[in-house]
């Protein structure tokens, strides 16, 4: 499994604690050194599947909603070359917010949601991840993900993340 992801190091920390917490070394994780936009990353993500088409039997784009104007764009993309993608509408931090808690009033972006995930995560810095809060609430939080947006696939509804479906494909592996 390839996965790209548009954020710079918190989605990579995630997913690799993810990874080794479940112990499953068939997951590659890899990031796109310049974040780009969503339609970008799908097409990085393209490239490097034909890259090594025998490589992977998925491939994965991690990005956020944020301000970009392409998503739609992007998912079609994906869609057209077989990538998945999970979407964090409007950002990565409230997949880490359902770890613990709830959350289905609109949050406009990234300092919003921010004070609510301190809550639970004091000190939290996005450029150092540190696994072991969210170890033993992943499930609870796809959970609580299915039940802001049940298909994985709506990622224009704020708040809502699939990052649940990628994260159930890493653990059955």
């Amino acid at each position: 499994m390839l996965v790209v992801c548009g954020g710079r190091e918190t989605e990579r920390q995630y997913l690799q604690g993810l990874r080794d917490h479940v112990r499953n070394p068939a997951v590659s994780v890899i990031v796109k050194p310049k974040v780009g936009s969503p339609a970008q990353l799908v097409a990085y993500a393209g490239k490097l599947r034909a890259q090594n088409r025998d490589g992977y039997d998925e491939v994965w784009c991690v990005f956020d909603v944020d301000e970009f104007t392409d998503i739609a764009d992007a998912a079609v993309a994906a869609r057209r070359l077989g990538i998945e993608v999970a979407v964090s509408n409007p950002c990565f931090e409230l997949w880490l917010l359902l770890h613990f808690a709830d959350h289905t009033a609109f949050v406009g972006a990234y300092k919003k949601l921010l004070p609510l995930l301190e809550k639970h995560v004091p000190g939290y810095d996005k450029s150092r991840l540190d696994f072991a809060p969210y170890r033993e609430t992943y499930e609870a939080a796809a959970e609580r993900a299915r039940k802001l947006e049940a298909t994985g696939r709506d990622h224009g509804r704020n708040p809502s993340t699939s990052v649940w479906r990628l994260t159930e494909g890493i653990v059955r592996r």
